[in-house]
C-alpha cells in the first residue's frame, strides 16, 4: 500500500469527511492551509487517482472525486502492512495488545470475537 505525503492525508481527510463526492474546488475550501492553488490539489488528486484512493466521476462539466475506500480501511490496511514486517507477528500483535488502552483493548477482543464468528461454517 502506498503511503500518503502530508497534502495526501489533508487531501483524504476533506474526502472522509465529505462522505459523499466533491469537486476539487471544495477540497481546496475545506483545506486548513487555503492558500495552495487549484491546480496543486488537482495534482495531488490525480495522485492519489493512480495510486487507488481516489476515484473521479464527471457531473456535467466538473468532475467529483471520492474516497475509494474508507478512514477505517486505510488505516487497517496500514496496520496489516506494518504487521507484515514483523519477523514474529505473535510477538508484535502481544506487543500491540499492551500498548493499547482498556477500551481500545475492549473493542478489538469484540472484534476478534465477531470476525472468528463469522468464518465459523453456517454463520
Amino acid at each position: 500500500m502506498a503511503r500518503l505525503g502530508e497534502l495526501e492525508r489533508a487531501v483524504m481527510e476533506v474526502l472522509w469527511t465529505a462522505g459523499r463526492p466533491v469537486t476539487a474546488r471544495a477540497v481546496v475550501d475545506s483545506l486548513p492551509d487555503r492558500s495552495l492553488a487549484a491546480t496543486t490539489v488537482l495534482t495531488v488528486l490525480s495522485r492519489l487517482e493512480a495510486k487507488g484512493f481516489v476515484a473521479r466521476d464527471r457531473n456535467g462539466r466538473a468532475h467529483h472525486y471520492r474516497a475509494v475506500a474508507g478512514r477505517e480501511e486505510h488505516v487497517a490496511a496500514l496496520m496489516r502492512e506494518a504487521l507484515d514486517t514483523a519477523a514474529d507477528r505473535g510477538a508484535a500483535l502481544a506487543r500491540f495488545a499492551e500498548e493499547v488502552s482498556p477500551a481500545e483493548a475492549a473493542a478489538l477482543a469484540d472484534a476478534l470475537n465477531e470476525a472468528v464468528r463469522r468464518r465459523e461454517p453456517g454463520s
